[in-house]
């Protein structure tokens, strides 16, 4: 059951995603070219809430959205419609999400109350890694390493600028665009971009 919290979150929810839009935080990026990235992205391992390896490899052949989460942010609201998304297009996509303490403390303390509140306020069913640092620093993690740093991915240095950040990744392995957290994940351009078109 949501908590006083919760429903305040959600009720305000489309009047924060509506304010913000125009700001940084509905930033949309995309590749300009359509190469391979220096360093593959089969070749990242992340590690799931419950402590069992997801090597990357594993998802080859689909669509994948990487998203930083947190549990008491106004964009909350975003793990609905991210269970959307994977549900709308099952078999082509997986949401992978990075819950992160990264910007003002938005995040619960423990990985199994993290995948609770997912679960039972959300019905979230797509994989939740263990909570990592997303933002530059030494404790980055090593997939955000590789989303972060063009070097690597190939053309982009754009970091999370905020909870529920969104980088898509192609189905052979090439960052395609990085989303900021205004816009929804069931928007036209994400939605566009998983369509091929």
């Amino acid at each position: 059951m949501a908590s006083f919290r919760q429903k305040i979150m959600g009720a305000l929810y489309p009047l924060i995603m509506h304010l913000s839009k125009s700001s940084s935080k509905g930033k949309v990026l995309k590749a300009q070219q359509v190469t391979a990235p220096p360093a593959s992205f089969y070749e990242l391992t992340g590690t799931l809430n419950t402590g069992q390896a997801l090597p990357f490899q594993e998802l080859q052949g689909k669509q994948v959205l990487l998203v930083n989460t947190a549990s008491n942010c106004g964009y909350t609201n975003q793990y609905q419609e991210l269970q959307q998304l994977q549900e709308q297009y099952a078999g082509q996509l997986v949401v992978v999400g990075f819950p992160a303490n990264d910007f003002k403390e938005q995040e619960k303390a423990d990985d199994h109350v993290i995948s609770q509140f997912c679960q039972v306020n959300f019905g979230v069913t797509f994989p939740l890694m263990k909570k990592s640092v997303v933002v530059k620093q030494p404790q980055q993690h090593p997939v955000y390493q590789w989303l972060t740093d063009a070097r690597r991915n190939g053309w982009n240095d754009q970091a999370p600028d905020w909870n529920f950040s969104k980088y898509l990744i192609s189905a052979d392995g090439r960052l395609l665009n990085y989303f900021g957290p205004a816009i929804s994940p069931l928007g036209p351009e994400v939605t566009t971009q998983l369509a091929g078109k």
